[in-house]
């Protein structure tokens, strides 16, 4: 499959990447950021895997199911971390996360 096909998987996993790299920068400048510690490690991997994925599939790699697995996996866990937080860019970032993992398990199937 070309990756002319991928293009709404692409647009979703730039959007959670810049979510994640958004929701991390902005923990590490909270108040007390060692309540927000499981956060930000979680938005670091969360960007890292979207962005692998969102490059893999744009050179038309031949593992999509088992990144895209991966990649659903780590953004739900970001997701679910992010929701715990009242702050408007960990909601933010958790929205984009499920929508994420939603899609990356749409590919799987």
């Amino acid at each position: 499959m070309s990756h002319e096909n991928y293009q709404s998987i692409i647009k979703t996993l730039h959007e959670c990447m810049t979510a994640c790299n958004h929701c991390y920068d902005a923990c590490l400048k909270e108040e007390d950021v060692k309540m927000m510690v499981e956060c930000i490690r979680l938005d670091r991997e969360c960007a890292d895997i979207c962005s692998y994925l969102e490059q893999a599939l744009g050179r038309g790699t031949p593992f999509v199911s088992e990144l895209a697995e991966a990649c659903a996996k780590i953004c739900e866990a970001c997701g679910n971390e992010c929701q715990n937080h009242d702050h408007d860019h960990c909601k933010k970032c958790a929205e984009a996360c499920l929508k994420c993992a939603e899609e990356c398990r749409r590919l799987v199937a």
